[in-house]
């Protein structure tokens, strides 16, 4: 199990993508690529990512769309927008889609990693809230259910999980 932050980037521009994933390799980031949509979708129900860094402007399924799939599967997955062909608008609909962040390119590397940072830190304290809610809701079950009770109950939260 590593401890390096899993990053998925999707971006259609390969010498781009290649360069950043470098860039952030080196940054100990666990970097996975794609370029394009479906096969980022693809790669996220293969592996789990802690953050996305997605380009808006790509053929087929633009980062809009691929946000809206990310963020509706990956409850916890935080995404950051890194485009050349941002404006007001489409920072706040991705803002509004759950977007984390919105970056313009060409970007200042120092800031990158600060926002990439700052969307871990977030995606952690939303996690451990989360898990902190779902504890207590199981130890207030153990406290007043019968074991058949507990279990179905357990299931229910399970599956509300997915």
């Amino acid at each position: 199990m590593s401890d390096r932050i899993k990053l998925l980037i999707v971006d259609d521009e390969v010498r781009f993508l290649d360069a950043i994933a470098r860039r952030l390799e080196m940054r100990d980031f666990d970097v996975t690529t794609a370029t394009n949509g479906p096969d980022a979708l693809e790669a996220a129900k293969k592996a789990r990512f802690d953050l996305a860094l997605l380009d808006l402007k790509m053929p087929g399924m633009n980062g809009r769309e691929v946000l809206e799939a990310l963020k509706r599967e990956h409850r916890f997955l935080e995404v950051v927008i890194l485009t050349g062909h941002g404006s007001l608008d489409s920072a706040v609909e991705c803002t509004r889609l759950g977007a984390f962040g919105y970056l313009p390119k060409p970007y200042e590397f120092d800031r990158l990693l600060e926002v990439l940072r700052d969307a871990y830190e977030h995606r952690l304290r939303t996690k451990f809230a989360h898990d902190e809610e779902r504890m207590n809701q199981l130890t207030d079950l153990a406290m007043g259910s019968s074991p058949l009770g507990l279990l179905r109950r357990m299931r229910e939260l399970d599956d509300g999980e997915k």
